[in-house]
């Protein structure tokens, strides 16, 4: 079901509603990204007035600041890109509902606003709480080779099932919720997508649309 939901939902990248939720998506994230580079930039100014260190000037400054901005949004593109996403989701699933599933559209409940940031909020705090938390094991596992990426993904996919499952279920509260094995699986899809280039820009789109197919097919096995 997980492979059906992942395949149905490319054709969703195409549509109207996605187009101009993801340049909504991808312009809050660079703005806020850009924001957290100006504030890298004063923080280690202010630090190099402060302890009179002055080789290399404002050239140093740059640098620095590029590669700490350029670290961190590696780090949290997808937290912060999900988040923000998280506060338009209604554009994209009720696309894909209206498309796919025109009968659930007339039943869904609106999210809003006021819970859709609240959903944002939530969303980043438990991504940058559990990665922080699972740092002392990535860099422990950084010896096999293979073991951070394994434990990056395998935590990774846990929030973002859950992440996509709160993005779609709220809407339905009469049917069944995605079984957490089936959401794990989705977060494991979309986690992947994010650590490939320039599909990564398009992985929140995406993953908001396949949780859309899980859900609804969840509906169908259940009957």
């Amino acid at each position: 079901m997980v492979i059906i939901a992942a395949l149905r939902a490319f054709p969703s990248l195409f549509h109207g509603a996605a187009l101009r939720l993801l340049l909504k998506t991808l312009l809050l994230t660079l703005g806020l990204f850009g924001v957290l580079a100006v504030g890298l930039w004063a923080g280690l100014h202010g630090l190099r007035a402060y302890v009179g260190w002055n080789w290399g000037g404002g050239l140093a400054e740059a640098t620095a600041t590029a590669i700490a901005a350029v670290v961190l949004g590696w780090l949290l593109f997808r937290a912060v890109a999900m988040a923000v996403m998280g506060l338009f989701a209604d554009d994209i699933v009720v696309a894909v509902e209206a498309e796919a599933y025109p009968q659930a559209v007339a039943t869904a409940q609106p999210i809003g606003g006021v819970r859709s940031l609240h959903f944002a909020l939530r969303s980043i705090a438990r991504t940058i709480g559990w990665n922080l938390l699972a740092l002392p094991a990535y860099i422990a596992l950084m010896v096999t080779g293979i073991g951070t990426i394994g434990l990056f993904l395998a935590v990774n996919a846990y929030l973002l099932g859950r992440d996509l499952a709160d993005m779609v279920e709220p809407r339905h509260p009469e049917l069944p919720p995605i079984p957490r094995i089936d959401r794990w699986l989705m977060g494991l899809g979309s986690a992947l997508a994010f650590l490939i280039p320039l599909l990564n820009l398009l992985a929140p789109i995406w993953s908001a649309a396949m949780a859309v197919h899980m859900l609804h097919g969840v509906r169908r096995k259940a009957a």
